[in-house]
């Protein structure tokens, strides 16, 4: 069964609905009929809350963090470890350390796929599986 990892700027434009909008409903529904799993990092989950406080005020992230904590993804806490790793992935790869997050939980196993809309990751590429989101 294929994992999902979601980043920040996909479930972002899931929120928003923009570019790649559908493509993540897809996913979305996949999990919730069980032939798919979604999974978070904590990081990512934390700059979805950021980022909505920034546009829409805290009710805005109460009631988007609501809504997707309904959908019962796997949240992956940023463990000591999977801290280091993603820094080695940052360095090695010259992306934000936030990002390195998702290509780290990507990265367990080939049935992981990265899913994004942030082409900086394209350094990642040759490491995981991701799937691109249109651009804006």
């Amino acid at each position: 069964m294929v994992t999902y990892v979601l980043d920040s700027s996909a479930i972002l434009r899931y929120l928003d609905d923009a570019a790649g909008a559908i493509r993540v409903e897809e996913i979305i529904k996949g999990h919730l009929t069980g032939q798919a799993s979604v999974v978070i990092s904590a990081i990512h989950w934390g700059e979805v809350a950021g980022v909505t406080r920034k546009m829409h005020g805290r009710a805005g992230v109460d009631l988007a963090m609501a809504r997707l904590f309904a959908f019962g993804f796997e949240i992956v806490p940023a463990t000591a470890q999977r801290a280091v790793r993603s820094a080695l992935i940052k360095f090695e790869r010259n992306i934000a350390y936030a990002d390195a997050f998702g290509v780290e939980l990507a990265s367990a196993s080939p049935e992981h796929v990265l899913v994004t809309a942030d082409y900086d990751l394209k350094a990642a590429a040759r490491d995981v599986k991701i799937e691109f989101l249109p651009r804006k």
